[in-house]
């Protein structure tokens, strides 16, 4: 069984824990204004702010469910990894100047530059809390799935709810909402550049270590003849091997092998998949070759990719659209720009966050890799593909893949809980309800916001507990995609853009988006219980279609109202 407790893992990660509330703690003596608290006074070093960027974006999806999907699917994986990284061009290249110059605090403060409304400031701040709340669910469900391993905790239902991984949910939802009423910006800014660096580092360690080991047999190979001669076999419920190495066809052991040798090793493999089945319980075992794995579109759900099926096809195209969009409207991307004294620190920090994500996203595939061949996959859960291949390292890996997993989470989660807090203490209560604030006051408004944002958060990760959180990122991006990119991108580049036109385009966006995800055929199979061939929409990414429409509404309707008067000075820097 690959989950067997840890006291090591146990103590590392409370240590690792300890350190980041301590931190937290030391820090929230410096963050009592709303500068400080919303935008660490704007005085984060473009370096830090570059490496914070990737401890940001480097979420739960990026390290468990990419490398997850990758150990599953093979190559397919690391097409969402290319999918994020592509996302950052339109941030340097687009975003990262303007939104400096625009804003001061958060998302709406950019929007609404230049037009002082407050049906501006309600849509993109409600825009910021949904975006916010649909990222925060991926997050807190790799959290549950990480406290159930790293306490071998077995499945307790209660009610329909798993009481195992409910306790990881709280645990870590707990601790996030502590840091983000300590200190704010300042402390998410130090979590997250500590938890960049660690992760870069230790998974460069551990693809090195994955690379000296090569590809070895790691399981008995009793029935390989018999999967590979194209019978499927039932394996008992106890099973816990996912895609193994068949050594009867190939070396028992390649010896350490380079980068390109170790892929074209697991190329000329063949290996066995195990696919969980009900009827009768247990998992089907059967023979798929390395190559086809390395190759796209094989998975659920890249199969356009190979399909001659036109909405499939569709479907990818939409994925890859949103993920290529989403990066550069996630409000916790947004406000980070926010941390710098200027412009130039803002497309500095955005070529720092890049390089890192860059290499990292290379790490992830030689980590999901290294996970498919190591013998040590759990098949019913892709979340921990990588926690259990450093297990089979020794038990000082695994301890410090989780501590440091535990970290990604809680830098992740801060991030998009600071932005919620911000939409809500300093776009709606101060610009929309028009009750004035003093820096105190909004601080404390903030504070209670992180609460109930937190709690949410909790409550979806429990429920969405059979997703895997790199498949739950992809409806994020669409959403981001479809309610903030169409006005944040028109309002820089298009003069006639209105303060209608803007609205009616993030509600048409934000509404749409969500309404397709509600209605695909994953959520009538994981959310509903209901057979996915039903699902109303036609496929399951929706950014193909409410993406344009956003633009369109946003042109329509600017055009069909009066512009208003637009500051001179369009791009000066806000003063603090």
């Amino acid at each position: 069984m690959p989950n067997t407790d840890s006291s090591l893992a146990i103590i590392v990660f409370l240590l690792f824990t300890g350190f980041t509330l301590g931190l937290s703690f030391w820090l929230g003596r410096k963050a009592n204004s709303a500068s400080g608290y919303f935008a660490a006074h704007g005085q984060v070093g473009w370096f830090v702010n570059g490496v914070a960027f990737a401890g940001d974006y480097l979420s739960a999806a990026s390290f468990l469910g990419i490398c997850g999907m990758i150990a599953f699917y093979g190559y397919d994986g690391f097409l969402y990894s290319i999918g994020f990284l592509a996302g950052w061009v339109v941030a340097l290249f687009v975003i990262a100047e303007p939104i400096k110059k625009l804003g001061k605090y958060t998302f709406a403060d950019a929007l609404d530059a230049k037009f002082n409304s407050r049906g501006i400031k309600l849509t993109a701040a409600v825009s910021t809390l949904v975006v916010s709340i649909f990222y925060l669910v991926p997050q807190m469900v790799g959290a549950g799935a990480l406290f159930k391993a790293l306490l071998n905790l077995q499945d307790n239902l209660w009610y329909g709810i798993n009481l195992a991984h409910a306790s990881g949910v709280v645990g870590v939802g707990t601790v996030v909402v502590i840091i983000v009423l300590t200190a704010g910006m300042v402390s998410t800014t130090w979590v997250q550049f500590i938890k960049g660096t660690l992760l870069v580092v230790f998974c460069t360690v551990l693809v090195i270590a994955i690379l000296a080991k090569g590809i070895t047999e790691n399981v008995g190979a009793d029935d390989t003849k018999r999967f590979f001669a194209g019978e499927k076999v039932l394996m008992p419920t106890d099973v816990k091997s996912g895609l193994v190495y068949d050594a009867n066809v190939t070396a028992d052991f390649t010896g350490p092998l380079g980068p390109i040798g170790f892929i074209e090793s697991i190329g000329d493999a063949k290996l066995v998949k195990l696919t969980s089945t009900t009827q009768p319980k247990g998992y089907v075992a059967e023979g798929v070759s390395g190559e086809s794995l390395l190759l796209p579109g094989g998975s659920p759900t890249f199969k356009g990719l190979r399909s001659e099926n036109w909405v499939e096809r569709l479907d990818f195209v939409s994925l890859m659209l949103a993920l290529f969009c989403g990066t550069a409207s996630l409000p916790h991307i947004l406000i980070r720009y926010y941390t710098v004294k200027d412009a130039a620190a803002a497309r500095k920090s955005t070529v720092v966050g890049i390089a890192a994500i860059g290499f990292f996203y290379v790490l992830t595939l030689y980590i999901g890799l290294g996970a498919m061949v190591s013998g040590n996959l759990d098949p019913s859960n892709s979340n921990m593909a990588a926690p259990l291949l450093a297990r089979t390292f020794g038990e000082l890996p695994f301890a410090l893949i989780t501590a440091i997993a535990f970290t990604t989470v809680l830098g992740t989660v801060s991030g998009l809980i600071l932005a919620a807090a911000g939409a809500v203490a300093h776009d709606m209560i101060e610009h929309v309800v028009g009750h004035k604030l003093r820096d105190d006051a909004k601080v404390r408004a903030a504070k209670w916001t992180a609460v109930v944002v937190g709690v949410i958060a909790i409550a979806l990760g429990i429920v969405f507990e059979k997703f895997n959180v790199g498949f739950l990122v992809g409806w994020a991006f669409n959403v981001a995609a479809s309610a903030n990119l169409p006005a944040l991108v028109m309002l820089l580049f298009w003069k006639r853009t209105t303060r209608e036109g803007i609205i009616a385009s993030i509600g048409v966006g934000l509404i749409t988006s969500l309404a397709w995800l509600m209605v695909s055929a994953p959520a009538y199979k994981d959310l509903y219980g209901l057979n996915p061939a039903d699902a109303i929409a036609p496929f399951t990414q929706p950014g193909l279609i409410t993406i344009p429409l956003a633009f369109a509404v946003l042109v329509v309707v600017s055009l069909a109202t009066k512009p208003q008067v637009r500051s001179k000075d369009r791009f000066a820097e806000p003063t603090n």
